[in-house]
């Protein structure tokens, strides 16, 4: 695909228009292709953190640093890379490697260029026993605009262990590692300290504004992706970015601000159900979490929502296809037609434009949100030390599954009723999270359908930490209308690596998992939000219970 376009009708049109309409008069488009920080407020916006708009063309210098490190990795055999970040850091170079995978498939490793990229972002033991057997094709990429993650920390040494294990010397240990973060960092510091090959990026661009940065670029061309045909898909969009007519990203822009505006009925289409040809991947997560960070403040922000999370047309709710097959058969609002390096820019603009339209900053980082809970588990662990972590005991339990609330369930109570519950405090005009801090194929996915019938409203899920990391904005700093389901477990018969300690911690991961799900809840009942917690002894088990008794809560057929 070489063009791109996104089409729209009904209300969403007019309420596009309107506000395509607003932008223009007001200067928008050329402001924003000047990078004039002034549409922000005189002092609220750094002109560098617009730099995102150059990325097409100043990338290009970075590839040519990456080829000889490519070149270098293939004659050492690595052709497997690990990268471990939790939320925009590695969702853009999945997407990457995502959308390149029938050419990496047909290439192999064998011509120098082909590889895999396994992603480790904190959810999945198994990701982590793939990526470890095999150990000796393995070259790591640490990702991070700050410092080292709890889970980056985690994954680091039990690489560095293994690695050991196999008789590495330390600096060959350190051969296998690079890492890309902003100069100055904290990780920076760290990484010259371990003798780690360093990337390094500019400290001043927006973390959910670099996907054509080194930190979605790097571990993409590292496991074969084309990169230079993604900066030139991009680079063929920025010419009509500073129009005020024929514009894309101005029109997309102007869907979703004009939309997350309350309209003549007095409801705000403030959420987007993403919809791509295959099913949901890893840009729709990456688009998520870009609205999330970009326009989740001061009360205001877009959700966008995947399609199992949604039963029925809500009046707040408007669909979005990704590069849909035919746009006479697409039931969505809005179609959106672009090869992937168009996409990323082509929404990055968009969240840039509706951020204006909402009142709100899409360059700030986000960061406080999701820091204060990683601290937090980072405090839980420590005072734990090799005990067990500080929890309240569950107020009710019925076959294995523990139910923890800060609230007492009436007498006779059962899972059924405490479901019902949540369900009944969703708002009106809000939506349900569920949020899974376990190993396995257990998701949200299996239970989004059964809670959106039960509840009537949408329901976004994620596995912890990845998803409450990379969309922690909108739900904490956001409209505030979210009602939360987190899911911690024991680790599940036969799996040794979430029980078995890292490396000179005292905790091992399903322990890591459990206090950053603690954390998590502890801050969104800061906030006052509706939050229960789930615990599975057995999550085999239990996780079958929990789906049939959540079909029997959308079964009752009416919202309790």
């Amino acid at each position: 695909m070489s063009g791109f376009d996104v089409l729209t009708r009904g209300d969403v049109l007019d309420a596009a228009l309107q506000a395509r309409d607003y932008l223009v008069s007001c200067g928008v488009p050329g402001a924003l292709a000047a990078k004039d920080p002034r549409l922000w407020g005189r002092r609220a916006v750094d002109h560098s953190r617009l730099g995102w708009l150059d990325l097409p063309f100043a990338s290009r210098g970075l590839l040519n640093q990456v080829d000889g490190l490519v070149a270098e990795a293939r004659y050492s055999g690595l052709d497997h890379i690990v990268l471990i970040g939790v939320g925009a850091e590695s969702l853009a170079a999945q997407a990457v490697v995502e959308a390149h995978a029938p050419a990496l498939a047909g290439r192999g490793g064998a011509d120098g260029r082909g590889g895999e990229l396994t992603v480790l972002d904190g959810s999945d033991t198994a990701a982590l026993a793939f990526a470890l057997e095999r150990l000796d094709r393995t070259l790591v990429v640490l990702a991070s605009k700050a410092g080292v993650s709890l889970e980056g920390d985690a994954y680091r040494r039990i690489f560095a262990g293994a690695f050991r294990e196999r008789g590495l010397s330390e600096r060959e240990i350190a051969s296998r590692f690079l890492v890309v973060t902003d100069h100055g960092s904290p990780l920076h510091d760290f990484a010259r300290q371990c003798g780690y090959r360093i990337g390094l990026t500019d400290p001043y661009l927006p973390g959910h504004f670099g996907a054509l940065s080194a930190y979605g670029l790097v571990p993409a061309v590292l496991a074969g992706a084309d990169a230079e045909r993604l900066l030139d898909e991009a680079a063929s969009l920025v010419p009509s970015l500073a129009k005020d007519e024929d514009n894309p990203g101005l029109l997309l822009g102007a869907i979703l601000g004009g939309c997350a505006q309350q309209g003549p009925g007095g409801v705000a289409r403030d959420k987007v159900v993403l919809r791509e040809p295959g099913g949901s991947g890893a840009l729709s997560a990456w688009i998520a979490q870009l609205l999330a960070v970009g326009t989740g403040k001061k009360g205001r922000g877009v959700l966008a929502v995947e399609p199992p999370g949604v039963q029925a047309s809500f009046p707040d709710v408007h669909g979005v296809a990704l590069n849909p097959r035919s746009a006479a058969q697409e039931e969505s609002d809005t179609s959106v037609w672009a090869p992937l390096g168009a996409q990323f820019l082509l929404w990055e603009y968009a969240t840039a434009v509706s951020g204006w339209l909402l009142g709100v900053n899409p360059f700030e980082a986000g960061s406080a949100v999701v820091q204060e809970a990683e601290d937090d588990a980072a405090t839980l662990l420590r005072t734990a030390g090799t005990g067990p972590l500080p929890a309240e005991p569950p107020v009710y339990v019925e076959d294995g599954i523990e139910v923890h609330a800060d609230f007492p369930w009436p007498p006779g109570a059962d899972l059924f009723t405490v479901l019902g519950g949540l369900v009944g405090a969703v708002p009106a005009g809000g939506y349900l999270s569920v949020t899974t801090y376990l190993s396995g194929d257990f998701s949200g996915r299996y239970l989004a359908p059964s809670f959106a019938k039960a509840a009537g409203r949408p329901v976004v899920y994620g596995p912890g930490p990845a998803f409450p990391h990379a969309t922690g904005p909108i739900h904490k700093d956001g409209p505030g209308n979210g009602a939360f389901l987190v899911i911690t477990g024991d680790p599940a018969p036969g799996d040794a690596l979430a029980a078995h300690p890292v490396p000179g911690r005292p905790y091992g991961l399903n322990k890591l998992q459990v206090a950053r799900a603690l954390a998590e809840v502890r801050s969104l009942r800061n906030r006052g939000l509706p939050v229960l917690r789930l615990h599975l002894r057995d999550p085999v088990e239990c996780a079958g219970r929990l789906i049939e008794t959540v079909r029997a809560v959308a079964g009752a057929g009416r919202r309790p």
